[in-house]
């Protein structure tokens, strides 16, 4: 774990339903009934960091992809020229390795993908998603926000989100968000407020694929 990592659990200490690790196998605790959101605390490699660095710079909007999880790579790297995106090998190789990670997970063998430059606040109110799983990494800059389920029932109760212990992933950490077509008590998160900053994220999200896809 980073030294960021560790200063995070000190200010904001573990709570039972979510499930840490610095392990790739630990998110497999989000099949656990009452865990709600599984982070592995990775670090990306100097080469993935470099590809990130290198799109911030030269690419804007998205690339979306409903593809066979074992498809990720070849797929994503042809979106990437049709894009007109800078080709980032290395990159595309971490996504890939992270589908086929997560689809087993998810009980689905296909994927959507979506790959986002984000410059603004989209989704900056605290929701819970509307799926059963979804991945969330945050390859370079801040990470999404998430709320324990005390302070989540707090939120609902009308405190401020200001005064609640908004909890958030590093750039690099994957985290598995369980959603609302899984679970009662779903994860409640959002992006980080950005706007105006000039900070820009790179943000992978992956779904299941809707069944009889692909």
């Amino acid at each position: 774990m980073n030294a960021l990592a560790r200063m995070s659990e000190l200010l904001f200490p573990a709570v039972p339903h979510v499930a840490t690790g610095e392990a790739p196998g630990g998110l497999a605790a989000i099949a656990d009934p009452a865990i709600n959101l599984a982070i592995w605390q990775r670090r990306l490699s100097p080469a993935v960091a470099a590809a990130a660095g290198e799109l911030l710079k030269g690419a804007d909007g998205d690339i979306r992809l409903t593809v066979p999880a074992v498809q990720v790579s070849v797929a994503l790297a042809d979106a990437l020229v049709a894009a007109g995106w800078p080709p980032v090998p290395a990159l595309v190789a971490d996504v890939a390795e992270l589908a086929r990670l997560a689809a087993p997970l998810m009980q689905t063998h296909a994927v959507d993908l979506r790959l986002e430059i984000v410059t603004g606040d989209a989704c900056r109110k605290f929701h819970a998603d509307y799926v059963p799983l979804r991945l969330i990494s945050s390859y370079a800059g801040p990470g999404s926000q998430w709320l324990s389920n005390e302070d989540a029932a707090a939120l609902t109760q009308g405190v401020p989100a200001e005064q609640l212990e908004v909890r958030q992933l590093l750039a690099g950490e994957v985290a598995l968000f369980k959603g609302r077509l899984l679970t009662d008590s779903p994860i409640i998160h959002r992006s980080p407020p950005i706007a105006g900053t000039g900070q820009r994220r790179l943000v992978l999200v992956i779904n299941p694929a809707p069944e009889g896809c692909c």
